[in-house]
């Protein structure tokens, strides 16, 4: 595959097929489009994202991972639809290095918008190139072709399948704006409730996931980790071990990273419980318990960012308050999972992994192992369970490195529950420092400023191996730079700018190194920021005098956020509220370009002061539907993860180690607690389709809060909504 569309035009020719070949039923792309859609501009050629089988199939290559989001079925339907295929007769293929487009990570809510994008443009060319070749192959004019099936048929009856028009040919040419789309009106598939095949085999719980990959010969791996961040090994006894555990296979210690490899998965379980017991490591540096840690946060070093500045600063505010959220985990269900096998005799390392950029990870394994980057290949395979940065790089390092010490075997690590809690990098804890000016007259919105202290939602590894959790201890370290400030990234003040048209806005971001590891967590800052900004909202409309749905609106210009805002308000009229029971209201747009969302949650306060399966109503706008079921079922997610959030989770910690080690010490939702969810979506059929995944977290946490505000007068502005908090003023 070409790296770049530079490249490609230096190297070969490209595909012009004008519009008027396909007659006035198809649609014709923006022509005064600049630059083509999603990731086609650094991927220019069709055979970059399809393949035509010798049976007449379809294969489509994405460089996005499947996470529960539903790409693989989106981008089958979206191939299908421009091709006129049915769906059964469309593969798709996930990220795997050399294979696929680098598309760098699966992150942000965008692989609607980039990849599939990308797919439905390189079908469509793809369909011009074969009705062209079918023209002169059936000496027929191509608006007279008809396709289907995979069959292009003449007006005579003559036809050609796609595989017959290639002829064993690739579809090299190069997508060129403009291209015509398949009319909306004709659609089969796409903005249909399509179900998920690979649903089936999860609920039997058949072979789908990373952790189910067995191999012939395959040993299983586990790796001791140190007490805390900056502990080093003291003392192993590998001689007492394997006395203990006679099914150990092999030992591998490099510097304080201990890889304990058996035949059996079971012994190394038993090896690495023994390790717990036995091995010593220093103490290392203390983490800082025993004082609130929003305080903390604020006296660490960091790196000032203005990251919005217009008009004037807020003077003599109308209302200042402060919010707080904690460190948060991922929380994956199946606990991070990577296999590897290196041949010494090519030096060639494959890698089986769920992490969400395959590319990136192949670039940080060659830096960590000094291994050419073409000599390793890197294969996504869909995990159980995660959205964003969990400990899927950092396993698959862990299996590279044991693979490597023991050549021409699969070595395949498994992460505990422990290890997981433990060592994954969590979404930040944030402080939110929040000042507001109103017009008395008018109750619109005058200054805003909102200073954000936080630290990185991005440490992804990329193209180094620092970041990598293994590297971090080998004999010759690699570790971050930790100069006590880090480096300004926008996760942080992601969504910090209110959607509300306010003429004096100011945004100040305090960039701090915390003392856990982090890194990205769906939504990154919106979360914090989302549940800051429409709580204060609804602190704002108090103070005002008026009603939050009317403040809102009197405060919003933009007609699709006001379609949205006015829709959740009148499911919201339909519900009907008893004593120690509250109904609160939330609005963003998912990074002010992606998918608007309004959120409605009901809740009761039980006497102990818990809020008790809260219900969730949600409207949602993200431009043209691709698949029905799929955005309902992010969105649905979205609201039950940030409910979790928002009312149970917190990340803690003594001077020694982390202290939520398993499920009872960092609860989550169980089944019998999670809430009523119910999606309403406004499907935009000639407006691009928005990224989606991410947005009904900030809004689901800012609705909680202010419902459990109005069931009990209480306005907790510190997360997680726990019962303690509902008996004082934060």
């Amino acid at each position: 595959m070409p790296t770049s569309r530079r490249h490609f035009l230096q190297t070969a020719g490209c595909l012009t097929i004008g519009f008027s070949l396909l007659g006035s039923t198809w649609a014709m792309a923006a022509e005064a489009a600049d630059e083509l859609p999603g990731s086609l501009g650094d991927y220019p050629r069709i055979d970059s994202w399809l393949e035509v089988l010798a049976d007449g199939r379809v294969r489509v290559l994405t460089g996005k991972i499947e996470l529960g989001q539903g790409i693989r079925i989106a981008v089958a339907q979206m191939a299908a639809e421009e091709l006129n295929l049915p769906l059964s007769r469309v593969e798709v293929v996930l990220a795997e290095t050399d294979r696929t487009p680098n598309e760098g990570y699966t992150a942000g809510s965008g692989s609607i918008e980039n990849s599939a994008t990308a797919v439905r443009y390189a079908a469509a060319a793809a369909r011009q190139k074969l009705l062209a070749l079918a023209a002169t192959q059936l000496q027929a004019r191509a608006f007279q072709l008809k396709t289907q099936n995979g069959v292009v048929t003449a007006p005579n009856g003559q036809t050609r399948t796609f595989a017959q028009l290639l002829n064993g040919q690739k579809l090299t040419d190069e997508v060129r704006l403009p291209i015509a789309l398949k009319p909306k009106a004709d659609y089969q598939y796409v903005g249909k409730a399509v179900p998920r095949p690979e649903m089936e085999r999860m609920v039997r719980a058949q072979e789908y996931y990373v952790q189910d990959l067995r191999f012939p010969d395959m040993l299983h791996a586990r790796v001791l980790r140190p007490l805390n961040y900056d502990s080093k090994l003291v003392q192993f006894d590998e001689k007492e071990l394997k006395r203990a555990v006679p099914g150990l296979a092999k030992v591998v210690v490099n510097g304080s990273f201990v890889g304990l490899l058996a035949e059996r998965e079971y012994d190394a379980k038993l090896a690495q419980d023994w390790g717990k017991l036995n091995v010593r490591w220093t103490e290392g540096k203390a983490l800082p318990a025993g004082q609130p840690l929003k305080d903390y946060l604020r006296t660490l070093p960091n790196t000032p960012k203005r990251v919005q500045d217009k008009g004037t600063p807020t003077n003599a505010p109308t209302l200042r308050a402060s919010y707080y959220k904690p460190y948060l985990m991922h929380g994956s269900i199946g606990p991070s999972c990577a296999v590897a096998r290196f041949d010494d005799a090519q030096r060639r390392l494959e890698v089986w992994t769920h992490s969400q950029g395959v590319y990136p990870l192949r670039e940080a394994l060659a830096d960590l192992l000094k291994i050419p980057v073409d000599s390793i290949h890197v294969k996504g395979v869909p995990g159980s369970g995660c959205y964003g940065h969990n400990g899927a790089d950092d396993v698959a390092a862990d299996a590279a490195l044991l693979a490597v010490a023991t050549p021409g075997r699969h070595v395949r690590v498994q992460w505990a529950r422990e290890d997981e809690h433990c060592w994954e990098p969590y979404g930040s804890a944030m402080v939110l420092d929040l000042a507001a000016r109103l017009d008395p007259t008018t109750g619109r919105l005058t200054h805003w400023h909102q200073q954000v202290w936080t630290d990185t939602h991005s440490n992804r590894p990329g193209g180094n191996a620092d970041k990598l959790l293994p590297a971090q201890y080998l004999a010759h370290p690699r570790r971050p730079a930790n100069d006590g400030t880090t480096d300004p990234s926008a996760g942080g003040y992601r969504n910090a700018d209110p959607l509300y048209a306010i003429p004096n806005l100011r945004v100040d971001a305090y960039f701090f190194r915390g003392p856990l590891r982090v890194s990205a967590l769906r939504a990154l800052g919106a979360y914090g920021n989302v549940f800051a900004i429409e709580s204060f909202m609804d602190e704002l409309a108090e103070k005002a005098g008026l009603d939050a749905w009317d403040f809102r609106l009197r405060n919003l210009q933009d007609k699709r956020a006001i379609a949205v805002v006015e829709r959740a308000r009148a499911i919201a009229r339909q519900q009907q509220t008893g004593e120690n029971e509250g109904l609160g209201f939330a609005f963003a747009q998912y990074k002010n370009k992606a998918a608007y969302v309004a959120v409605v949650a009901k809740v009761s306060i039980h006497e102990e002061g818990t809020p008790y399966r809260p219900q969730l109503w949600a409207v949602i706008d993200a431009g043209e539907v691709i698949n029905l079921d799929g955005l309902k079922n992010q969105t649905e997610g979205g609201m039950i993860q940030s409910a979790s959030w928002t009312l149970m989770e917190e990340v803690k910690f003594d001077q020694h180690q982390v202290r939520s080690r398993h499920w009872e010490a960092y609860p989550i939702f169980h089944f019998d607690e999670i809430p009523y969810v119910d999606v309403t979506v406004i499907n935009r059929p000639t407006e691009p389709p928005l990224g989606a995944g991410e947005a009904a977290q900030g809004p689901t946490a800012a609705a909680l809060a202010n419902a459990v505000y109005r069931a009990t007068g209480k306005r907790v502005r510190e997360l997680p909504l726990r019962p303690e908090k509902l008996t004082r003023e934060v």
